[in-house]
């Protein structure tokens, strides 16, 4: 029997499997999710896991181990979303079903506007928005790219969690 990926939250009590799927990711990924070199990420997680007002999803492979995770971090009025696929898990659609997961909660908060930074011509990210119907927006800010939506928009297009959770087990 095959079994999906699933989405589940996370936080600090998982922090060895984060780190361990940090580690199995190149440079270049990780470099695409933070933008800089990163340290051991067994020094910055537990913060990152940690930070109040966050919302943090896992995706787990059918043997257990983590393999994505996507992240809401208030901002104010708004919130951050960041998402990091493990090389080997990418290009199977799970970036797009945390975006969207990632969306509904953003929906259902209280901030007014969802954003992401991307870098110039990251292609993955173009290509994981254009799967989805969020209505989003995009402006350049000194090499960083800022893709946002509104978060009313957002609860207009997105299906009810139920929903999603529902199409999820359909496409088994």
């Amino acid at each position: 029997m095959r079994r999906e990926p699933r989405i589940t939250p996370t936080g600090p009590e998982h922090l060895a499997a984060v780190v361990a799927m940090h580690r199995r990711c190149s440079p270049h990924t990780l470099w695409s999710r933070y933008h800089r070199a990163t340290a051991d990420p067994a020094s910055f997680l537990p913060a990152l896991l940690s930070r109040p007002g966050s919302v943090h999803l896992a995706v787990w492979d059918p043997t257990g181990r983590i393999v994505a995770v996507g992240h809401l971090m208030p901002d104010g009025s708004a919130v951050e979303a960041a998402l990091l696929v493990e090389d080997a898990w990418q290009d199977r659609g799970l970036g797009t079903r945390l975006l969207l997961r990632l969306g509904r909660h953003a929906a259902e908060g209280e901030w007014e506007t969802a954003y992401g930074l991307v870098l110039p011509g990251d292609e993955r990210i173009d290509a994981m928005l254009g799967h989805t119907a969020l209505p989003v927006h995009h402006g350049d800010d000194g090499g960083v790219t800022t893709v946002w939506a509104r978060t009313g928009d957002l609860a207009e297009v997105l299906p009810p969690r139920r929903r999603l959770l529902v199409r999820a087990r359909s496409r088994r």
